[in-house]
């Protein structure tokens, strides 16, 4: 009977806490430091020790990939140097002399983490290694880092080479925006050439979700004694990118899956226009046309928020808009400004301009308009009327 009681309320326990949906403020990770965000909005769902300096291992060669497709031509082909062989740690095994292309050599720098293939791209974008780490610390910087300083492009033990969780999120947020990038981190596997030989490289991606989690298109893996475990994944569904940064994180590959997991429970992305009362028209008084669009009518302003709808009202705008304009209006013309917030930190703003120009209208054009005009307020009140 003693037995019975106590299985009875475990079950009970167990059917309590199935009710409830555990919020992103009870997630955990046993990374030293974490972040995980939206790459597309940049919203950040959950972080742990998000600006604590720390060693990042190969996740450095995502800053080395962006530069590299930002700066060069991917069929430029590159003779390899002496200094891009026998580089220490992960490597393709370059040979002096050889030659590849440019998105070769980024596909054995992101698939099999090749440290020589760093060197090589480095050498080829920059001149040296001194000259390529300035141009990433440029780019990280020009992403609002601020937490971070790069050396080199592979990510070797260097007490000056360092990053932080919220850092390191942005440049990966930014290289899952570059469709470049993106093809090479998704791919699970690739053959680039072997010269000399009769047969090509093979290159199996490292990154483990890529092979068994619905929608991981990302990114890096990354370890050195000093930096442990670290990694950086990404997966998407139903338009939402997510990115996961791991920082010293023995089980990197799971937690990361279960970070995802409760994000992709909890979250969709939102069509912002479709909870705030943003102006995609704006009418002309005298015109050719009753109304000019804006350049908000096709601007994508998705937002993830949770599904059961509870941030809505966390969202605001604020908008002032030149009402009633006098043709002529020429396209671009500066209407007005619209600024979101999401729990009161602006994630939108933009200057609101015409897309298209409305000439002034002709004699007959106003007897047409004022014509279409009615006809629109009565299908509106009929409309109305059918609800």
């Amino acid at each position: 009977m003693k037995n019975k009681i106590i299985a009875f309320v475990f079950l009970a326990v167990l059917t309590v806490f199935s009710l409830f949906t555990f919020d992103v403020e009870a997630l955990n990770t046993s990374a030293k430091a974490c972040i995980v965000m939206e790459a597309n909005s940049g919203r950040v769902f959950y972080s742990k020790n998000q600006y604590q300096h720390l060693p990042l291992a190969s996740t450095t060669k995502i800053l080395t990939s962006l530069v590299i497709a930002e700066n060069c031509n991917l069929n430029d082909v590159v003779e390899i140097p002496q200094k891009a062989v026998g580089v220490e740690g992960s490597s393709v095994y370059l040979r002096k002399g050889e030659h590849l292309t440019v998105k070769e050599l980024l596909y054995g720098l992101m698939l099999r983490s090749g440290n020589d293939c760093a060197v090589a791209l480095a050498l080829h974008a920059a001149g040296s290694i001194e000259n390529f780490a300035k141009m990433m610390n440029e780019k990280a910087k020009s992403l609002g880092c601020e937490n971070s300083n790069f050396t080199n492009p592979h990510g070797l033990p260097d007490d000056n080479h360092y990053t932080c969780a919220k850092d390191l999120g942005l440049i990966s947020c930014e290289a899952m925006r570059n469709p470049i990038v993106k093809e090479i981190v998704s791919t699970k596997s690739k053959t680039i050439a072997n010269e000399g030989y009769s047969y090509d490289r093979l290159l199996k991606n490292k990154n483990k979700i890529l092979f068994n989690y619905d929608g991981a298109n990302g990114v890096k893996t990354g370890y050195t004694k000093k930096a442990g475990r670290c990694f950086v994944g990404a997966a998407e569904r139903d338009g939402m990118q997510l990115v996961v940064v791991l920082l010293n994180c023995g089980p990197m590959f799971e937690e990361s899956v279960e970070l995802m997991d409760d994000i992709f429970e909890q979250y969709q992305m939102c069509d912002l226009k479709t909870i705030c009362n943003i102006p995609e028209q704006v009418e002309v008084i005298k015109g050719k046309a009753n109304f000019a669009d804006t350049n908000l009518k096709n601007t994508n302003l998705l937002y993830p928020l949770k599904k059961d709808g509870s941030e809505k009202r966390k969202v605001s705008v604020n908008s002032k808009v030149i009402h009633n304009l006098i043709a002529p209006v020429e396209k671009g013309k500066t209407i007005g400004e619209i600024d979101i917030s999401f729990d009161n930190q602006l994630i939108f703003s933009s200057k609101i301009c015409t897309l298209n120009a409305v000439g002034k209208a002709g004699f007959f054009d106003n007897i047409f308009n004022s014509g279409k005009k009615q006809n629109d307020s009565s299908e509106q009140i009929h409309g109305g009327l059918r609800s």
